[in-house]
């Protein structure tokens, strides 16, 4: 794609060097803009065609592409041919490059980007995205945000490109923790509390007994004695388990609502109780499993005894762990789906973890555990609303929401929004997102309630007013205007960058599907928004000739298209209606 531009290059390039264009397309790429120099719009890499790194070949790398570079000639794509340091770059015909981007991004409306010669051949898989995973009977911690946004992204693009992928929420709904719930439910749990408001309750009710049974040996013992009854189907420990786990995935679904994430499948460690024993049966029948003094079975992944190598798969009275109901999921999973990749997203406290049950499944026999990927996140730090240190999900919304609010209420302007409640709340949840995704998604990052809410630099708050002002552009003057567009009358420097960068966004979306990392697509937008916003000083609608306006309408709507393309990628909802941070500039 890149509008077929790179195609064209390819094949000039193939007749010259005897190789099919499609081994050539990926070494051909679009040239960032720069606000020193009007730029080249592509450049080969002769560096990456001839798979040579070595720095000591640079002088000859360079005679290369003088040399091809001479060889090649202009057509009626193609308007100037030069060389840089290691490549040969294409200027592409201005008029033909306007016409055929803005062309191309109303065209392709939401697949912009996706129906690129870069995606060409990929085969259509089936993939399946754990994310999100909060432990049931729990309010929805903050700590499960960073899985549930970073899954959601993985699952959007993955969908976008044409995938089959099945989203699962893979809750923690057993365990040990349930043991202590269930005996603290007994001890000090009330049913109206839990009919009324049962997340805050059970919660309540988990912090008590967790300090009971810390200090009374008798409470410890009748949650280890609960837990027991449920992993053998007592059918009064499960009756009160169901009620816990219905209350609170009521309570998810709300949540997940406001955040705009869904699943195709709600399962839980409960799943795979009974699964996971035949699991151990497997691993005594391959002669993996080993038991200890303590009567715990193990499986040793090294061989030689290192305890960093040892992971443990059964409590000595026999009870299953979270590794043991993991290895059964995916065993599972591969039953229902028999998919092409599993990507589980979670914190990189658990990396040990998942190469553990990725090995066992492998030594198991199940050669599938390569397609098996863990995706992992750093920690989210200092994540407080003014009432402090916060903990819930919930909280967090709520602040963004009031917060947001209170931004939109400080403006002074004449124009109502229609629904602010839910204009904040889509404001601030991009604001949010964006803060998250700006970095390498591994790296721990320190959250700041003032800098994501910015109106302008890089923040999600900046992107959403821009797209709704280029939105209410298009509901000014859109009606007389959106035909047909003269191409020479975007020839400006500020209209060029635009058309440089639009052409651009294969590439950024090819680069966060090979290593699932949003920064790529945020860098993009944000980007493209300073530009929009640049451009928009300069390039009036408003009283220009017709044919002036008509065009640089046909570009702020390009510009705009992309934009949504992108936050909804992200898992951000576009806002439409104009947010007049700008209320003191002209409308254009």
């Amino acid at each position: 794609m890149a509008c077929g531009f790179r195609r064209s290059i390819a094949y000039q390039l193939s007749r010259l060097l005897d190789l099919p264009p499609e081994n050539l397309i990926k070494s051909i790429s679009a040239v960032p803009i720069s606000r020193k120099e009007e730029v080249a719009d592509f450049q080969l890499s002769v560096d990456s065609l001839l798979g040579n790194n070595n720095d000591h070949s640079r002088p000859d790398i360079q005679v290369q592409a003088t040399r091809l570079a001479e060889k090649l000639k202009c057509d009626t794509v193609v308007s100037e041919i030069s060389t840089g340091q290691g490549t040969v770059n294409f200027k592409i015909n201005r008029e033909l490059l306007t016409k055929t981007v803005l062309q191309q991004v109303i065209k392709d409306g939401s697949k912009y980007g996706l129906n690129s010669e870069l995606f060409s051949g990929l085969p259509q898989k089936k993939i399946v995205v754990e994310f999100s995973s909060p432990n049931v009977a729990k309010k929805f911690h903050v700590g499960h945000l960073r899985s549930t946004i970073i899954g959601n992204f993985i699952a959007n693009l993955k969908e976008a490109l044409g995938h089959q992928v099945t989203r699962i929420n893979y809750l923690g709904d057993w365990g040990m923790q349930f043991g202590l719930l269930g005996t603290g439910f007994q001890l000090f749990g009330y049913e109206e509390k839990l009919q009324s408001n049962p997340l805050q309750h059970l919660f309540e009710v988990y912090v008590q007994v967790n300090k009971e049974a810390a200090d009374n040996k008798n409470v410890a013992k009748s949650a280890h004695e609960f837990f027991q009854r449920l992993e053998l189907g007592d059918m009064q420990a499960l009756e009160l388990w169901q009620k816990f786990r219905d209350l609170s995935i009521e309570e998810y679904v709300r949540i997940y609502k406001r955040l705009g994430v869904h699943f195709d499948e709600y399962s839980g460690e409960s799943f795979y109780r009974e699964k996971s024993q035949e699991v151990l049966k497997l691993l005594d029948s391959k002669g993996l499993l080993q038991k200890t003094i303590k009567g715990t079975a193990i499986v040793n992944l090294s061989g030689n005894g290192d305890p960093s190598s040892i992971c443990t798969v059964m409590r000595s009275d026999g009870t299953s762990l979270y590794a043991t109901r993991d290895l059964a999921a995916a065993i599972d999973r591969m039953d229902k789906y028999n998919f092409d990749t599993m990507i589980y997203v979670t914190d990189k406290g658990q990396k040990k973890h998942f190469q553990q049950v990725f090995q066992m499944l492998q030594i198991m026999g199940y050669d599938w555990a390569e397609r098996c990927q863990h995706v992992p996140f750093g920690v989210v730090q200092g994540m407080k609303t003014r009432r402090g240190e916060v903990t819930f999900l919930e909280d967090v919304l709520n602040e963004i929401r009031s917060r947001m609010l209170q931004n939109m209420a400080s403006i002074k302007t004449t124009k109502e929004v229609e629904n602010p409640q839910e204009t904040a709340e889509r404001v601030g949840l991009a604001a949010l997102i964006i803060q998250d995704f700006k970095g390498v998604l591994l790296s721990d990052y320190q959250f700041s309630w003032d800098r994501i809410f910015q109106s302008r630099g890089d923040t999600g708050v900046f992107l959403q007013y821009t797209h709704a002002r280029l939105h209410s552009l298009e509901e000014t003057f859109g009606c007389g205007y959106l035909n047909d567009f003269n191409t020479a009358c975007l020839q400006e420097p500020q209209s060029v960058s635009i058309l440089q960068h639009l052409l651009r966004f294969d590439e950024v979306l090819y680069r966060s599907s090979q290593d699932l990392q949003p920064r790529h697509i945020v860098s993009y937008l944000l980007t493209l928004s300073h530009l929009a916003g640049m451009a928009h000083k300069t390039l009036h609608i408003k009283d220009s000739p017709p044919e002036v306006a008509g065009a640089r309408l046909h570009l702020f709507r390009a510009v705009r298209s992309v934009l949504a393309n992108g936050m909804k990628l992200l898992g951000i909802t576009p806002v439409c209606q104009e947010l007049v941070y700008m209320s003191s500039e002209n409308p254009n």
